[in-house]
């Protein structure tokens, strides 16, 4: 099975920092020229020098892929530079309220649901129309266990259920494009996205408890499930969801 990903290039939402940083950096060393993307580009400018430390072609690029004009922006000037995209992963996400279905607001609804859900889907869409113009290319898309189980935080837990579904709509209607679409679905992970939680010790005790490993995961420990889903090592995979959550799901 061939995992290199020598010759492609790819694109990473939310690649300054956590689990995006650690994918942006893990596809460069399998061998990516790599596109990192979020909102404040001080922080990709330091991941995209990382990247060419490493003898690989980096870009960052400013972009909220909330907003449809930026998001158009984003793939022209990848476009520009590299000429195509065969690699797409979005981990790009937000969570601004920890409120109860009870108690959320609409407005943090939307937020979460225009970056979590709606961005990712136009992006893919954005993107797949390159895809489908040079012949194929492989959609990640950064999910959570949330997604799958009901979690502490309800309107992020909808979204990413809305991801899985996605994943699955793209693939069946863009496998005939040769676009693979997958989705990876972290567990509780170090970052300082979810902070709030594993530096809780209730919640993170009682996250402890159904998780087999007993632990928490590291960012880097989903960089193996992205580069198989993004190269020809998974072939014959699209529509289909990776939990690397410690056994929380089971």
């Amino acid at each position: 099975m061939d995992f290199s990903l020598q010759g492609k290039v790819a694109v990473v939402t939310g690649g300054s920092r956590g689990i995006g940083q650690a994918i942006a950096l893990g596809i460069a060393r399998a061998g990516a020229d790599v596109v990192v993307t979020s909102r404040k580009l001080p922080d990709l400018e330091k991941v995209a020098e990382e990247i060419k430390g490493m003898g690989r072609k980096s870009l960052a690029v400013a972009a909220h892929v909330g907003r449809m004009e930026e998001i158009d922006n984003l793939v022209s000037k990848v476009k520009e530079e590299f000429g195509r995209i065969d690699i797409l992963v979005n981990n790009a996400a937000t969570n601004p309220a920890m409120d109860s279905a009870l108690d959320v607001s609409e407005r943090a609804w939307d937020s979460i649901m225009n970056l979590n859900l709606k961005g990712l889907f136009f992006l893919s869409q954005a993107v797949a129309r390159v895809m489908k113009e040079q012949g194929g290319g492989r959609i990640v898309n950064i999910a959570s266990v949330a997604g799958i189980t009901p979690d502490i935080l309800p309107i992020y837990s909808i979204s990413k259920a809305g991801v899985i579904m996605a994943t699955k709509v793209m693939a069946s209607e863009w496998a005939k494009y040769n676009i693979r679409v997958n989705t990876v679905a972290p567990g509780m992970t170090r970052t300082r996205f979810s902070e709030a939680l594993w530096s809780n010790p209730d919640i993170l005790q009682g996250a402890m408890f159904r998780t087999p490993m007993g632990r928490i995961a590291e960012p880097e420990e989903m960089v193996g499930a992205v580069i198989y889903l993004a190269s020809d090592a998974s072939s014959y995979v699209t529509g289909q969801v990776i939990a690397v959550d410690g056994g929380t799901t089971i």
